[in-house]
């Protein structure tokens, strides 16, 4: 039995530790992946059998208690935990490229199966269509809505516009675009034919730049005026144990109920905004980088490789001793 049992030990040791390189061996293939993560493994002993009865007090009350012989039958993975540390943050200069200092992911859905995910994962872009996305196209939820409409007038011969601004109220896929025409309904000619409609869109106010605040605010400067006008607010959300997310590739986050959302998963203006409510700050460009530890992956490396190799010399040893038992019939 106890060379059976050696045996199992062993394999046991072989086929965990595997797993563990196996680990390792990903955290340093993603030292460069925006954001990543990384994992680290947790060993735990296996079951233990019994040679002689568990440990008992005597009956009458009187002598010691006996103790239990066990031997234990080997190593397990007691789970596989990721590392949610915060990472280095390294500056790009690209607007659109977003990293959370402190608490908080980003939420970004994919359109055509209406799937929600989380991501630490800030390297957006805009579409074709100035939606907020990332490089797979999910687009970045947050509060939207934010306009402003003018209205043509004359003072002193000249054409001039009065503003009127619609803050973001409602929630839902972040667009970043404004342009103020009599079809969209942001223009309206009070100038009693003095202007055209034409030379009233030619002169109206656009967007010539936008900035991403700390607590998600997207600002649009416009030309003419140099006003800037909110379009729209990137929202975070948190966890109350996000080592219980469930990686789903390309630095998405899934399995909200097992983690715990804080708040709901619907976003709110009021729970949701970063800086508040225990949220991390927003950094515009910026991207957060891998929180992998090379030195420590790599001093794990050659401590998980001495452990299968240790493991593979148990099963060596048994084997020999098997042959010594299989001989002493000879």
């Amino acid at each position: 039995m106890a060379l059976i049992g050696s045996l199992n030990s062993g394999i046991s040791a072989l086929r965990n530790f595997a797993r563990g390189l196996e680990v390792i061996g990903n955290n340093i293939a993603n030292v460069n992946s925006v954001a990543f993560k990384a994992s680290t493994t947790k060993y735990t002993d296996s079951f233990s059998q019994f040679l002689s009865k568990p440990a008992s007090s005597p009956s009458d009350g009187n002598g010691s208690n006996s103790s239990a012989s066990q031997i234990g039958m080997g190593v397990e993975i007691s789970g596989i935990q990721s590392k949610f540390l915060q990472g280095a943050l390294s500056t790009t200069g690209q607007t659109t490229d977003l990293a959370v200092e402190g608490e908080g992911f980003f939420q970004v859905r994919n359109v055509p199966d209406n799937t929600v995910y989380a991501t630490r994962a800030g390297d957006f872009r805009t579409d074709d269509r100035s939606f907020l996305v990332t490089n797979d196209g999910y687009r970045v939820q947050g509060l939207t809505g934010g306009t402003a409409s003018w209205e043509a007038t004359v003072v002193n011969g000249e054409l001039s516009f009065v503003k009127t601004v619609v803050p973001p109220t409602s929630v839902g896929d972040i667009r970043i675009a404004y342009t103020p025409t009599f079809a969209n309904g942001l223009l309206t000619n009070n100038t009693g034919g003095a202007f055209t409609d034409a030379e009233i869109e030619a002169a109206a106010p656009k967007m010539s730049s936008y900035s991403i605040a700390t607590n998600g605010d997207i600002k649009a400067t416009l030309t003419a005026t140099g006003d800037e006008i909110v379009l729209g607010r990137v929202m975070l959300m948190d966890f109350q144990d996000p080592t219980a997310l469930t990686r789903e590739g390309s630095n998405l986050f899934s399995g909200f109920d097992a983690a715990g959302v804080i708040g709901s998963v619907g976003l709110t203006g009021s729970s949701n905004t970063a800086g508040t409510n225990g949220l991390g700050a927003i950094r515009s460009g910026t991207l957060e980088l891998s929180n992998v530890d090379l030195t420590e992956e790599f001093a794990n490396l050659i401590t998980t490789q001495r452990s299968f190799q240790a493991g593979s010399r148990i099963i060596t040893v048994s084997d020999d001793v098997l042959e010594e038992v299989v001989n002493l019939k000879r």
